[in-house]
């Protein structure tokens, strides 16, 4: 879908709701202020909905945003604001659940227009919000690397590369917008925005004062609880991620692989003489039979390439390492059997501590002696003092409730796959290998443990940890920690497993 088949829906269903306020409630005061209440709150109600199934998803984007913010205005004279972005960063999942709450609740509000004056400036004030945080997005692309977004006069041309984030997340993984495009969407709510600000008393209002406010209350707290569901009892009800259950990600991302090669071929050598000036363009093949006819020293060349605007998914990014740097990932994908894949995009610390463990330094001396009835020397080492020393050493702690969720919920479900023949291993965000080490070891965690970059694995999965099963680069099915299957229900439901012999 793309934004304007669904701007298309969104208008029809505006329209709908607009003739049911004029015809069946007579309740219209004006035809287009009624229109554009159903048209603005029924976006605001969808793009609420698609986030509220994965209120996750919004949290790890606002904590880009976050961060991005922070180095931005730490490098300014409004410096005293950034310490407000780490705050709000380790708060992102407070922060999106809020948004999404108060993105629907607003969706209501527009529709019922309950207190239209209220709803009018809260409407104004979110889509600024909004506004800001796509303009960020689109604009970082006019900043080179190492350019602040503040220093104006060092702007360029724009680079798709240069942006900061790569989008803003308006209706979660259901649709992904382009920077501008998002942007430019913003720019076009405003002017409604203003219009029910300066015309809000032309608003209708459907049934009574109290109805109104009772179903903004119920919708709001509904959609707490949905959300409240979605974040921490399970992965999302709907998934809309290129990782989702069902998804070939082997064939997906050897499809996206090949369009990202066609994107870039190269079609054609537009050729010019130093001395001349003459200009000829060869093709491809071509060049590559005649490429002795036109030595650099006499010829420009320029690649003519092909003009596709290429967009790839997060599958072409997937990528697993072994702690020895090797790549796993066509080990993954390319194996016919089953995998059981252990997500664990952050290993939660609760901290560190140093400890002193006292070692011996021992010395020794090297003695030449002559041996007893030969005519040679032979050298011997001897032990010439012990010295005890005191060694610091920082070690890492894990949540106590953290390891648990490996200890009672996951490893048995790896202890259990063992000597079947389903693989398994645990993939993790870079980490210091000591610190994986640690922690495999305080969990009992006998299995290996690779990496992956950590956005990755958050759009893998959102349960931290869960369990992704796999089979001939495909997912079969994912479990939240909250939610396991034991390895006997997977067995049962998704893992065919040949007879022992």
């Amino acid at each position: 879908m793309t934004i304007y088949t669904l701007l298309l829906y969104v208008g029809i269903a505006a329209a709908v709701l607009t003739a049911l306020t004029g015809f069946v409630f007579k309740a219209q005061k004006s035809w287009l202020m009624t229109y554009l209440q159903h048209f603005c709150g029924s976006l605001f109600l969808f793009s609420g909905y698609v986030k509220a199934v994965d209120p996750l998803g919004t949290a790890f984007k606002m904590e880009q945003y976050f961060a991005e913010f922070f180095y931005t205005f730490d490098e300014t004279n409004l410096k005293f604001i950034a310490p407000m972005f780490p705050w709000l960063s380790s708060h992102s999942i407070v922060v999106s659940n809020a948004m999404i709450v108060f993105e629907i609740a607003l969706g209501i509000m527009l529709v019922l227009a309950w207190k239209p004056k209220l709803t009018s400036w809260l409407f104004f004030l979110l889509v600024a919000f909004f506004t800001v945080l796509t303009g960020y997005t689109y604009l970082t692309g006019y900043v080179p690397s190492g350019v602040n977004f503040f220093e104006f006069g060092k702007w360029g041309e724009y680079v798709k590369t240069n942006m900061r984030v790569t989008d803003c997340g308006c209706f979660g993984d259901f649709l992904k917008l382009k920077p501008k495009v998002s942007f430019m969407k913003d720019i076009f709510l405003l002017v409604p925005s203003l219009y029910f600000i300066f015309k809000h008393k032309d608003m209708h209002e459907l049934f009574t004062a109290k109805v109104r406010a009772l179903t903004v209350l119920v919708v709001t707290l509904g959609f707490s609880a949905f959300c409240y569901y979605n974040t921490y009892m399970n992965e999302p009800v709907i998934d809309f991620r290129p990782f989702r259950a069902g998804v070939d990600v082997r064939a997906q991302r050897e499809k996206e692989a090949a369009e990202e090669a066609a994107a870039y071929k190269v079609l054609a050598y537009k050729m010019k003489s130093k001395s001349s000036g003459e200009v000829v363009t060869v093709p491809y093949e071509q060049y590559m039979k005649e490429y002795e006819k036109y030595p650099a020293a006499e010829w420009e060349m320029e690649q003519v390439k092909v003009n596709a605007d290429y967009e790839h998914s997060k599958v072409s990014e997937f990528e697993i390492t072994a702690p020895d740097g090797s790549n796993m990932t066509d080990a993954l994908l390319q194996d016919t059997g089953y995998f059981l894949m252990v997500v664990a995009y952050k290993l939660m610390e609760s901290g560190s501590e140093t400890k002193t463990t006292t070692v011996n330094d021992t010395t020794y001396i090297t003695d030449t002696i002559r041996v007893i009835g030969s005519d040679s020397d032979q050298l011997v080492k001897r032990v010439d003092a012990v010295t005890p020393r005191e060694v610091k050493e920082t070690v890492v702690n894990f949540d106590p409730t953290y390891m648990e969720r490996f200890t009672n919920i996951i490893n048995p479900v790896i202890d259990a796959a063992k000597g079947t023949g389903v693989k398994f291993f645990a993939a993790t965000a870079p980490n210091d290998p000591a610190v994986i080490s640690r922690f495999k070891e305080l969990t009992a965690s006998n299995y290996p443990f690779f990496t992956a970059d950590d956005l990755l694995l958050k759009t893998i999965q959102r349960s931290n940890p869960g369990i992704v099963l796999w089979k001939d680069g495909k997912i079969l099915a994912k479990w939240h920690y909250k939610d396991m299957a034991s390895f006997e229900q997977m067995k049962e439901e998704y893992i065919k497993l040949a007879p022992k012999k």
